[in-house]
């Protein structure tokens, strides 16, 4: 659900715009899953599960947490839990973009479904609202090479994942969320406590639940005194 009032935000940035300044993002964003498609298949989920995942999920952390949790082994509600704790961000997000879209609820929980992190900060005008159809732009520039390489991922032919490197990909994508997140002592304690908790656990619990205890002890140590 996105919270806000029915009217548009003012005049401000176009789609052209937003497609303009996202082209640079959609190059990575090509390339990242690319890797994603090659490693989800090498895991052994479907082809067309894959692509489908990434045209309608269209979350890099979230699918990346996903596809970690079952080629390790674990469940589906492992697997769906992890991703849904790392896409909790964009329910802040959600509501802080609301009341610079239009329309019904309905309206506005559909358009919101085009945030992606750097469409959502790129969009923000700085005064507490948001050029919507920048961000729209911006996230359309992002989108198509998303769904592509992840296409070009499933079915371009791949000797050895492991040889090119694509297997490092996934934690290197989850250090660099973390080392953005580590902003001060108590981040960073709560982020060393989580991942003692998650390698204490490997060994002896099924997969799947390291992440999701490592996830708990980060709600739990950041949360705020009232």
């Amino acid at each position: 659900m996105v919270g806000g009032g029915d009217g548009a935000a003012g005049q401000g940035r176009s789609w052209r715009d937003g497609l303009r300044d996202g082209a640079p993002y959609g190059a990575a964003a090509f390339v990242l899953a690319v890797s994603f498609g090659v490693v989800a298949t090498d895991a052994g989920m479907p082809e067309v599960a894959a692509i489908v995942m990434s045209a309608l999920v269209y979350s890099g952390s979230g699918q990346l947490a996903a596809l970690g949790i079952v080629g390790s082994g674990g469940g589906v509600g492992a697997a769906v839990g992890a991703a849904t704790l790392v896409s909790s961000r964009f329910l802040p997000m959600g509501f802080a973009l609301g009341p610079s879209l239009r329309g019904s609820r309905l309206r506005r929980a559909l358009e919101g479904q085009a945030t992606v992190d750097a469409s959502w900060a790129m969009a923000a005008r700085g005064d507490g609202r948001y050029d919507r159809e920048y961000l729209f732009g911006h996230s359309a520039a992002q989108y198509v090479p998303w769904v592509a390489g992840t296409v070009v991922g499933v079915f371009v032919p791949v000797l050895d994942t492991r040889a090119l490197g694509l297997d490092a990909v996934f934690p290197a994508f989850f250090l660099a969320l973390l080392a953005a997140e580590v902003s001060d002592r108590l981040r960073l304690g709560v982020a060393l406590a989580g991942g003692g908790v998650a390698l204490a656990l490997v060994p002896v619990a099924p997969p799947g639940l390291p992440v999701l205890a490592a996830g708990a002890v980060a709600l739990v140590g950041l949360r705020r005194p009232r």
